[in-house]
């Protein structure tokens, strides 16, 4: 029952719980990635303020995601930028440095635990 698997990365041929799945781990990650870019420029910072960003990124990146890459990369990117922005209220070229960092932190987090499963999936039973 593969449709039905709620974290699956492509949730468009799935059930409604695979995008309520997809939203719930995509939202968790952009939060945690989102944290740890903040900690890292700005220092000591509320993880509650991740967490009103994550949402909105993760919608963001699910509504796109039939478009690709070419269009959920900037356009998340940007949708970033603003949300850092207004929940962080920073000025333009701090808010800049932070979604730059996220971007970063995310890439390296993303592909870390994509190998890490596709290892995972080649161990014998």
């Amino acid at each position: 029952m593969v449709g039905l698997t709620p974290l699956q990365l492509d949730p468009s041929a799935g059930a409604p719980a695979a995008y309520v799945g997809t939203f719930v781990v995509a939202t968790l990650f952009y939060s945690v990635t989102l944290h740890i870019a903040a900690r890292n420029v700005l220092g000591d910072v509320p993880v509650k303020l991740a967490f009103v960003v994550g949402p909105m990124l993760a919608l963001v990146s699910l509504l796109l995601q039939q478009y690709g890459p070419a269009v959920v990369l900037p356009v998340t990117l940007v949708a970033d930028g603003v949300a850092i922005s207004l929940v962080y209220r920073l000025d333009a070229k701090l808010t800049a440095f932070v979604s730059v960092i996220h971007y970063t932190v995310a890439v390296i987090l993303g592909f870390t635990l994509f190998n890490l499963v596709a290892l995972l999936s080649t161990a014998p039973a």
